[in-house]
Order: C-alpha cells, then sequence, then structure tokens
C-alpha cells in the first residue's frame, strides 16, 4: 500500500500536503556539549535509515510515495505530541523521504513559552556529541522512542525481530531566527521535488543550493542575524553538500 504525501486526508498529524507555502539538511550537526536539550526550543532533526536502505517508499514526479512503512513514520510522529505535552508539531515541519525524515521538533516547557513559538531561546557551549544515556524529556529522549517504537512496529510487521531500521545517531540544529525557521521549512516541505538533488539520494544528479544556504546560515555568526534569544555559542558541525 502506498500514500502519495501530495494528497489531503485526515489521520494522525492532520493534512499531510507537502505544497509549499512562502508564509508559513544538512549534515552533522553535533550536539553540544553542556547544553540543555531539556530546555524550550525548536530542533531541526535528521534522522537516516541504516545503511540508507529505501525503506519508506519512493519519489514519483516529485511527490514522496509513501509505502506501509512510511505510513508507520508518519504516525509515530505525530503520536510523539500526544504522548508528550511538552512537544509541539506540524504537518508543514515534517516529511518522510525514501531513506530519511527531517522534522521541526518544539519543545514547549512552561505553557507560557507556547506564545512565542517561533523563537528557540538558546544558550549553547561549544563541543561534542550528546552521551547515549539521555536525560528524560530531553531531544534526546524524544528521538530515541520515535526510533523504537518505529523499529518495533517495522520489524514486527516483516518477522524480522532485533534488525536495525536507523542509523544509530540523528542531526539537529537548533532553530535560532524566524529567518532560518522560514527556510528550513521550504527545504523540508520542498525535499521531495528536490530528490534528484538530496545528498541521501545515491543517484543524485547535482548538489542542492537551498542546502548550501541553509548551512551557511547556520554558519553565520549569531549577532549577524535576526534572533529571539541571547546566545553565546555556535552549533558545531560538517557542512552540506
Amino acid at each position: 500500500m502506498e500514500l502519495k504525501m501530495q494528497r489531503k486526508f485526515s489521520g494522525m498529524g492532520g493534512d499531510r500536503t507537502r505544497r509549499y507555502d512562502p508564509k508559513r539538511r544538512h549534515r552533522r550537526s553535533i550536539r553540544l556539549k553542556g547544553y540543555d536539550y531539556t530546555q524550550p526550543g525548536a530542533y531541526f532533526v535528521t534522522i537516516c535509515t541504516h545503511n540508507r536502505a529505501p525503506l519508506f517508499g519512493r519519489v514519483v514526479d516529485g511527490d514522496m510515495v509513501l509505502n506501509v512503512f512510511g505510513e508507520m513514520v508518519w504516525e509515530e510522529w505525530f503520536r510523539t505530541a500526544q504522548v508528550r505535552p511538552y512537544v509541539e508539531l506540524f504537518s508543514d515541519e515534517f516529511v518522510v523521504m525514501p531513506n530519511h525524515v527531517h522534522g521541526i521538533i518544539w519543545i514547549m516547557g512552561d505553557p507560557l513559552v507556547g506564545a512565542q513559538r517561533r523563537c528557540a531561546p538558546t544558550k549553547p557551549k561549544p563541543g561534542g556529541i550528546t552521551p547515549n544515556n539521555v536525560a528524560l524529556g530531553s531531544l534526546g529522549a524524544i528521538i530515541r522512542s520515535f526510533k523504537s517504537a518505529v523499529t518495533r512496529r517495522i520489524n514486527e510487521m516483516r518477522d524480522t525481530p532485533g534488525a536495525r531500521v536507523w542509523q544509530r545517531n540523528y542531526y539537529e540544529h537548533i532553530v535560532r531566527s524566524e529567518q532560518a525557521l522560514d527556510l528550513i521549512r521550504q527545504y523540508i516541505i520542498q525535499n521531495p521535488l528536490r530528490w534528484h538533488l538530496d545528498r541521501y539520494n545515491p543517484d543524485r544528479q547535482g548538489t542542492d543550493p537551498l542546502a548550501h544556504e541553509i548551512w551557511n546560515m547556520i554558519q553565520t555568526p549569531v549577532g549577524a542575524q535576526r534572533r529571539c534569544a541571547p546566545t553565546n555559542g555556535q552549533n558545531g558541525g560538517e557542512g552540506h553538500e
């Protein structure tokens, strides 16, 4: 069973239309040592399948066509917000691709912070990778739970107990400004249309200028951007291809 993500239908997460609304990737973004990933903020996350296997469907004429495994991924992503009241997720900020997903996770914390959904208050420090023992309620805990739920359902369906579905780690970037948020949303929604340039596509035909633009914005000194919260450091990582 397959489903085009461009077509509307009701279900967990609401309208699954993936067209870009102008109003409304990146390589590894290393988790910052000492940064509190339980604090309110918006986090752009990319998770790849094990060995980048195309498990979740295929791209046809610029539309992502989900198979049954891809449907499970979509359902479990939005189930996260149902079981974690401090998390908000939006259908225009998530995409399932053949071998990876992109999404923005909003950790709201105090309900009063919800009025400032557009900004990610951050006080990062330069450093390394988040350890495996993640804090309860943190971004790492959210991702681990999501990956585990998807893995369990897929392995039950295909009768492959213990088989790996995801790569061990994930990539993330703290969204610090409206400009970055809009650009990342555009990238997420247009991902199926840009599959021929996607670095995760083994048959890609070139490099993606939008991915480069996002990476350059990430690398711009924070003080040069329109900010929603004071920052005292930059998020490290590798650049886009």
